[in-house]
Formats: C-alpha cells, sequence, structure tokens
C-alpha cells in the first residue's frame, strides 16, 4: 500500500499546538507504514514517541497497544495512534486501558467524530487495510479536530469511562507481558 514511486501529495499544515506529543504504536506488518506516520508527524511539527515495535519481527502486539495507551493516560503524550494490520488487535488492546478512549476508524469521519463527539485520545487504523495518503489524511483529521463537549456526549463519555475498572498489576508494569513473551519465544503461538 506504500507506493513510493508516485508523487507525493502536499499536505496542509494544520494548525496545531507545535508542542503536542504523539505516542504512536504498532505491529511487525505495518512497521514501515508507523515509520512515514511518525515522520509526517514529526514534519508537522509534533514530538513523537515512538513505543516499537521497531523492526518486522514477528511481536505480541498487545503491548504496544499498551504502552501507548499508558503514555496517554499518564500525561507522557497528549494523544497516541496505535497501528496493526486492520487496526482492530491493537486498537482494542490499547481501550483495555484506564483512562483511554480508544477509537479505531476507516476514515475522515470517523476520526473527526471520534475526537470531536467522543473526545477520544487514541486513533487506532488499519495500516494495511488503509492507502497511505488516506492514512495522512485520518490522521490530520484527527489531531486537526477538537472535542465539542455537549450535555450529551459528555454523559456518554462518563458512561464508557465507567466501564474501565483499575487494574493495579496492570498499570505501568512492563512485566505485565512477560509470560506471554516465554510462550511466544517458545513457539507457542502459531500462525
Amino acid at each position: 500500500m506504500l507506493d513510493t514511486d508516485r508523487p507525493q501529495p502536499k499536505f496542509m499544515e494544520p494548525d496545531i499546538d507545535k508542542h503536542m506529543t504523539i505516542a504512536i504504536g504498532n505491529d511487525h506488518i505495518v512497521t514501515d507504514v508507523k515509520i512515514k506516520v511518525s515522520d509526517h508527524l514529526k514534519s508537522l511539527g509534533y514530538k513523537v514517541i515512538d513505543e516499537g515495535t521497531h523492526d518486522f519481527s514477528r511481536t505480541h502486539y498487545p503491548m504496544f497497544g499498551k504502552r501507548v495507551a499508558e503514555d496517554v493516560a499518564d500525561g507522557r503524550a497528549d494523544l497516541g495512534i496505535v497501528l496493526c494490520g486492520t487496526g482492530i488487535g491493537i486498537s482494542t488492546a490499547a481501550n483495555k486501558n484506564e483512562g483511554i478512549r480508544a477509537a479505531m476508524v476507516g476514515n475522515v469521519t470517523q476520526a473527526k467524530y471520534a475526537r470531536e463527539e467522543l473526545n477520544a485520545n487514541v486513533l487506532g487504523f488499519g495500516g494495511i487495510v488503509l492507502g497511505r495518503d488516506f492514512i495522512f489524511d485520518i490522521v490530520d483529521a484527527f489531531l486537526n479536530a477538537e472535542y465539542k463537549p455537549s450535555a450529551k456526549n459528555k454523559a456518554l463519555i462518563e458512561q464508557i469511562d465507567s466501564i474501565a475498572k483499575p487494574n493495579p498489576e496492570q498499570k505501568d508494569n512492563e512485566h505485565f507481558f512477560d509470560e506471554e513473551n516465554k510462550k511466544w519465544a517458545q513457539g507457542f503461538y502459531r500462525d
């Protein structure tokens, strides 16, 4: 999906806070897409925290969704972006963290809605199922949209946030996936 031979479109620079930090995480399938998104963000003036993965070695991706979510929840990043092949798995993993409203989107309208109506703080998408230029449009739409509070969406957000239960064993625990990673290394998981 990454057509580097064709001319690159000119993107309008968004009206952004040049001090905004974006955490980004991915699985091994879309490392090249993540790098292009990261470079795009940096070219627009964002600071990027790259939580990995950083190569194409098969990996257990929920840990990268968790890392991005914790960066956002703990204030190290203003917003997060997660991507895997379809976007579904890593977005779900990010959403399993307290204080996170991750939106797995497939177009610009959904990205804007997620920010404006649900105050989503993590954007998720499929790096394989969407084209690169379309991904840039989605990322830009999400980051340029602002939450538009209303009584209705505030009530919805409170309901959504009340679903998450604190999990002290999970929160900021770098060893949370040790057992799964051990199984992974032993070949327990197969394609």
